[in-house]
């Protein structure tokens, strides 16, 4: 007998946007959510969203279901409570939907949760590893033991630090995405030699940022730099700024909206990403898009993407840099490695095979 239930993806995530105005909330897995609707336009996507927004109750997001469990700096008890509700709601979609499969962002409380609901219930069930949760001291992977099979990697980087740390390889390769409508169209003057983004966090090194700056002064004295972001590391760097009289060289911007630093992005040479550990970093791929070259120290795939350049140090970076902004044949190409429509399919085909994965 066939099911008359509509079918229905469920996403079990830490956080998701509270609104459409949003932007800011996990940008690149709101683009991928948004791309599995465009895809699919039939399946049902809902998402159950963990700790933020902080606020409980069910919305919609262009046009996708929103279960929110508000359950962000709670205490012990609330979040048994959250659990029991998000397994209780969980239950109620099963009767409602024939639920084709579930999907967690990050392998941590959403894919415990998930884990044992769809071996309850003999569903599908995928972690989709997202970055710092490949790195050793993962608590949930005794309590899930998965297999390499239930595993999607971010990127062949992120596969290989987790089977490092954990001994199984995941079987799937994902990638991120980045909505190219964003990006302007106009012709912009691209007036930024070098322009880096992220948290201002040890793990970033934004302090090697600056030395590399300092050093290319030397070169280019008139060098313009912008660093965009905010977090513990601001002061220090401010400081660095200071003592080497690089006022005029290299301006903080703070926290800004995604599409602000879109602006930036396409007004920008080169992106410097000196992070030692990445995953897949979206602005990377967004800087790409934009037309810049990207030097990083992480290479995320195995496979090279053009105008992306992996250092293997400190001198290395300042080299490739170096070469970069001496080319005289510089054109500051278009480059997406990967479509939204690409990774879209990608990730449903796991679920249903009847999709192929578009180029």
């Amino acid at each position: 007998m066939k099911n008359s239930k509509p079918k229905a993806l469920v996403i079990i995530s830490p956080g998701f946007p509270a609104n459409e105005a949003d932007c800011t909330c996990i940008p690149p897995q709101q683009i991928f959510v948004r791309s599995l609707k465009e895809v699919n336009p039939e399946l049902n996507i809902i998402v159950l969203t963990l700790q933020y927004p902080f606020f409980s109750r069910e919305y919609h997001w262009h046009g996708i279901k929103v279960i929110s469990f508000g359950g962000e700096n709670k205490g012990k008890v609330f979040r048994f409570f959250t659990g029991t509700r998000v397994w209780m709601s969980l239950r109620k979609l099963n009767k409602e939907y024939q639920l084709i499969g579930l999907l967690s962002f990050w392998f941590g409380k959403s894919s415990y949760i998930a884990h044992l609901f769809a071996k309850e219930y003999h569903l599908p069930h995928y972690s989709w590893l997202l970055g710092q949760d490949a790195k050793a001291g993962n608590k949930y992977f005794n309590k899930i033991k998965p297999t390499g099979e239930s595993l999607i990697a971010l990127s062949d980087f992120i596969a290989r630090e987790f089977n490092k740390n954990y001994g199984v390889l995941p079987q799937h390769i994902v990638p991120v995405g980045i909505d190219t409508l964003l990006f302007s169209t106009a012709a912009i003057k691209r007036d930024i030699d070098i322009f880096g983004a992220g948290s201002l966090i040890p793990l970033k090194q934004y302090a090697v940022f600056i030395e590399v700056v300092n050093s290319l002064k030397e070169h280019f004295p008139h060098i313009k730099t912008v660093i965009c972001g905010d977090g513990p590391e601001m002061k220090k760097l401010r400081e660095m700024v200071n003592v080497m009289n690089l006022e005029a060289n290299i301006s903080f911007t703070g926290r800004l909206p995604h599409t602000k630093v879109l602006e930036y992005l396409q007004r920008s040479k080169i992106f410097l990403h000196p992070s030692n550990y990445e995953g897949f970093g979206a602005v990377c791929l967004e800087a790409l898009y934009a037309g810049a070259d990207v030097v990083s120290f992480v290479k995320p795939m195995d496979a090279p993407i053009k105008n992306w350049h992996i250092a293997t140090d400190k001198q290395d970076m300042l080299q490739q840099l170096k070469g970069i902004m001496l080319d005289p044949d510089k054109d500051y190409q278009s480059v997406l490695p990967y479509s939204t429509a690409y990774i879209a399919t990608a990730m449903l085909k796991l679920f249903d095979q009847r999709f192929i994965a578009i180029s």
